[in-house]
């Protein structure tokens, strides 16, 4: 008989073999994955140079909203945008771009992209703008700078400012930080929180390809899987993908937990690049050394370098109880600093005088007990090909674990009598 005929003559099991293969067809399209809206990615940053003018140029794949404004202590031109794909690299700045000193960009918060400019003098925003698609180009937001005085410059951070209230006050305000309580309450389970240094519009230092926000981001996920492992803890992360936290909040997310024990992880930099190896830094206003009082700078210039407005940040609070209840946590820093020390001794280097302090403001929680770990230096080739490699990382993650276990098990035991 014709195949043909035969297909004809049983509708039915065509019917079925089509909707079978259909299915098949559909299920196999989801495994690849489905099509889903592109990012929209900046394909180019580009600075264009003039005696009148230096130009900003984002190449990217969709057209684009945008805000930009200034601000001051120090100079900074900041661009917000919606979430973008950036690029990996950061262009380099030619000496004739006299008004621009740096820039960096990357993810601000959930749903907000930032570039942040750096001005070497006062300047001016003259244009700014976003060209449709031409000549074989792609969408392209523009901003022009070009000089102005010291006055004109402070006159429109101002006016900036004033704007930047107005459009606060339409959305939610900000959850105000969790009231000071001194710690007589203990959790059921010991609360960890670990905190990933940098992330998204702020990366961190910088070695010969990794960057110190992806470093820190990969090691407390290793360590927040090891800690969660051991079911003796609650763990909470301040970050789990690239982006910027400011340093107050990533203290108050501690802080909202009722953390017994807050772990901020870093990688550092220096200029000397025979330097390698761990240290640990515990909270003082009176630095250890020139180095730690340096780095401490360093770090606090986070926000700053985020595009923070300190304007409106609230003051920091002084007060007898919390200065009290500061001690308590200073000490019980200092005690886990000390149990670091011991168990990371035999699983990588360590800075010489590994345990150091500073006035680092993300180890201030009044009522946390807190410390700041330097991994190694991305400045030194050593230290650089382990803090990228996974293996190191499981070990030196172990090594606290091992550390946390002493700490609790010693403070719950003190804390019973």
């Amino acid at each position: 008989m014709n195949p043909l005929a035969v297909l004809f003559s049983r509708p039915r099991k065509l019917l079925g073999w089509l909707l079978l293969s259909l299915a098949f067809s559909f299920s196999f399209v989801l495994a690849l994955g489905a099509p889903v809206q592109a990012a929209n990615v900046v394909k180019d940053i580009r600075l264009g140079v003039t005696e009148s003018r230096t130009r900003v140029v984002l190449d990217l794949s969709q057209k684009v909203d945008f805000r930009v404004f200034l601000l001051d202590k120090p100079r900074r031109v900041v661009i917000d945008l919606p979430s973008l794909d950036w690029p990996s690299q950061t262009p380099e700045i030619s000496k004739s771009a006299k008004l621009v000193s740096g820039l960096r960009f990357g993810q601000f918060t959930a749903g907000k992209s930032r570039l942040v400019i750096d001005a070497a003098s006062p300047v001016r925003v003259a244009k700014s703008f976003v060209l449709a698609p031409s000549s074989g180009l792609p969408h392209r937001l523009v901003v022009d700078l070009v000089p102005s005085s010291t006055k004109a410059f402070a006159q429109q951070v101002k006016k900036d400012r004033e704007a930047s209230r107005a459009q606060n006050k339409k959305t939610a305000k900000a959850a105000p930080p969790p009231a000071f309580k001194p710690r007589s309450k203990r959790n059921a389970k010991p609360v960890i929180v670990i905190d990933a240094g940098h992330g998204g519009v702020d990366p961190g230092a910088h070695g010969r390809k990794a960057k110190e926000k992806a470093v820190t981001l990969a090691f407390t996920r290793e360590l927040a899987k090891q800690l969660r492992a051991t079911k003796k803890y609650k763990v909470y992360q301040t970050r789990n993908r690239d982006i910027y936290i400011p340093l107050r909040q990533r203290v108050n997310i501690a802080r909202k937990h009722n953390a017994d024990l807050f772990i901020s992880i870093h990688a550092d930099a220096i200029q000397r690049k025979n330097v390698r190896g761990m240290s640990i830094y515990t909270l003082s206003e009176t630095a250890s050394d020139k180095e730690a009082a340096a780095l401490a700078r360093k770090e606090n210039q986070s926000d700053i370098i985020a595009g923070i407005d300190f304007a409106d940040q609230p003051a920091e609070v002084a007060d007898i109880l919390i200065d009290l209840a500061q001690r308590e946590t200073k000490n019980l820093s200092v005690k886990f600093a000390k149990l670091v020390v011991d168990n990371a001794r035999h699983k990588t280097n360590l800075l010489d005088r590994t345990h150091r302090f500073a006035g680092f403001r993300v180890l201030k929680a009044p009522d946390v007990p807190s410390v700041l770990i330097e991994l190694g230096f991305l400045t030194n080739r050593k230290d650089e090909k382990q803090l990228v490699t996974s293996s190191w990382r499981r070990k030196v993650a172990g090594a606290l674990v091992k550390s946390v276990d002493g700490f609790f098990r010693g403070t719950r035991v003190a804390s019973a009598r």
